[in-house]
């Protein structure tokens, strides 16, 4: 369990996937005798931030701090702004984008904990385009990743890919 009563603006590792989504968690499984685990995201203005895909095993919620965090949950397409809190249950597919001119900047609680470690462990595969490595991960974690949707989100919701495609 996390001893620590603090987590300083600058703590915690910080990965980047592409020129797109930014993490840095905050609160590992760990810390937190596995209830949850926090993680703060970034993502620039007219990115995309996840393809559709659904969790197995966790539900997730977004807080947002700054920013537009836009978000296909199921068949709803939907908005947050600052202080709005997207939840997306396990089961439910879901993707994520910033469809504004700002970057957005957000917490996401993950319950129960254990997925915060994905990003840490998907960041160097992704950004080495690395495929095999990456379905193995994304199957370790029970995700149902949908990468054929991106061109579609990206073309509907006028977003820019991770990569020069």
């Amino acid at each position: 369990m996390q001893t620590q009563q603090t987590v300083g603006a600058r703590d915690g590792e910080h990965v980047r996937f592409g020129k797109a989504l930014g993490t840095r968690r905050m609160l590992a499984a760990s810390a937190t005798g596995g209830a949850f685990g926090l993680v703060e995201h970034d993502l620039p203005a007219g990115q995309l931030g996840s393809p559709v895909h659904t969790h197995e095993r966790e539900d997730e919620y977004s807080y947002v701090l700054r920013g537009c965090l836009s978000a296909q949950i199921g068949d709803t397409v939907l908005d947050a702004g600052p202080g709005e809190l997207v939840v997306k249950p396990r089961g439910i597919p879901h993707a994520f984008w910033n469809s504004g001119s700002e970057p957005v900047r957000f917490l996401e609680l993950i319950s129960p904990g254990g997925f915060e470690e994905y990003f840490f462990e998907l960041a160097g595969p992704f950004n080495a385009h690395d495929e095999p490595a990456m379905g193995e991960i994304v199957g370790r974690y029970a995700l149902d990743l949908r990468m054929e949707t991106v061109p579609e989100l990206l073309e509907r919701h006028g977003l820019q890919p991770p990569f020069e495609m």
